[in-house]
């Protein structure tokens, strides 16, 4: 229930903005106050009057034409949550450069409260690299996204980019209210990015892994009250407060990762290590002229099944598994042997899921064996779904 949470919601100028209705009521029905915000788009699409009818208090439509001389601060203040449904690209891109233009992203800068968007439109234009980089930026800076779904859309085409069904907006605010800072009091290591295995000073054995998911995971586990340390490969932003550790190899990151573990209440092992390294790496930098080199490889430490081993009491143990076949059979049996409690499995190759992409898709293997299917989502999301998962199954031990 949402029982006297103060919630904004922004509307903007789309076709599904006449699903916001519904949300309208669903979050009023919970027990939420409401205020809605529409932007001028939104006006031709719905009526403020309807909202204003529906929620509690009236809509709000202006910076300017408002009694209140400075509303967006009034409202960003004072709010527990704000969630924008419909999100056009427009607005999404707006709210990522950071802009102000009218009432609506006036607010969303001015509030410091949890942030749930829900994108809808074209499939083209979701799919848009700019977009996609829009709502990865706000992904970053902790804003929950609702991905759309698949389904039919204005003009009659069917593809991706229709707004989440009001229930499952609802519950993505329920969600970001109750999971602000559930994982207070825990100290969660994260580990993230590919490891670089030296065949001499220039060239390195290496994989696709971007780091995202790591640095998501890292990131959500920081917004929800989490004491984070995170062990990465790559060098995107860390979230602010984090403890970072830079390394290179599967060697630096083990000695790393056997170090914080031993504090550690929740290991996620996003980072993808090589399994191989070459054995003797060149001092000096490799000659073609001297024709082809015999790199002989030698096994890499296995960092998830030494934690499996000795992991103490209390604490939970994840791990990833990217498979390209077969991924519910290895990753469960990755799972037994290695020792952990749950296993996050993806298939690299399916469409806009693994490494370098900003969105996932994955299955959640519990040494119980319960499975959770996780749809494409971007990796954010992905990393509420994995520590869902995680204090789900701390409740129970």
């Amino acid at each position: 229930m949402l029982d006297g949470r103060r919630i904004v919601l922004g509307v903007s100028g789309g076709i599904a903005a006449y699903k916001a209705i519904d949300v309208c009521r669903r979050l009023v029905d919970r027990g939420a106050h409401v205020t809605p915000v529409l932007t001028r788009g939104a006006t031709r699409f719905v009526g403020e009057v309807t909202f204003s009818a529906l929620a509690s208090e009236r809509a709000h439509t202006s910076l300017f034409d408002d009694a209140d001389p400075i509303p967006h601060t009034r409202l960003g203040q004072g709010a527990d949550l704000v969630v924008v449904a419909p999100a056009t690209a427009r607005v999404i891109g707006t709210y990522a450069a950071g802009i102000s233009n009218d009432l609506l992203t006036a607010t969303l800068l001015a509030t410091r409260a949890p942030v749930v968007v829900c994108p809808a439109m074209h499939t083209e234009m979701w799919e848009h690299p700019a977009v996609q980089d829009n709502l990865a930026t706000l992904a970053r800076r902790g804003v929950h996204v609702v991905a759309p779904e698949e389904g039919r859309l204005a003009g009659g085409d069917i593809g991706r980019g229709r707004l989440a069904a009001p229930e499952t907006i609802v519950a993505a605010c329920e969600a970001a209210l109750a999971g602000s800072r559930d994982m207070a009091g825990l100290h969660v290591l994260v580990t993230a990015g590919g490891t670089r295995e030296p065949i001499d000073p220039v060239r390195f054995v290496g994989n696709r892994s971007s780091g995202k998911q790591g640095h998501a995971l890292a990131a959500e586990a920081a917004d929800r009250g989490a004491k984070v340390t995170l062990v990465t490969t790559v060098d995107l932003p860390a979230p602010p407060g984090a403890t970072v550790v830079r390394v290179e190899t599967a060697a630096q990151m083990d000695a790393a990762v056997r170090e914080a573990a031993t504090g550690a209440d929740v290991v996620v092992m996003a980072a993808a290590v090589a399994d191989f390294r070459p054995a003797r790496p060149a001092e000096s930098k490799i000659k073609k002229r001297d024709g082809v080199p015999d790199i002989v490889l030698e096994p890499t430490v296995d960092i998830l099944a030494g934690l499996g081993a000795g992991k103490r009491p209390g604490q939970t143990l994840v791990g990833f598994a990217a498979e390209t076949d077969q991924v519910r059979q290895n990753a469960a049996s990755k799972l037994a042997a290695k020792g952990a409690d749950l296993i996050v499995a993806n298939d690299v190759t399916a469409p806009g899921a693994g490494f370098e992409h900003d969105t996932n898709q994955v299955v959640l293997l519990d040494a119980d064996g319960t499975e959770r299917d996780v749809p494409l989502a971007d990796k954010r999301a992905i990393a509420r779904a994995v520590f869902t998962a995680v204090l789900d199954r701390r409740k129970q031990s």
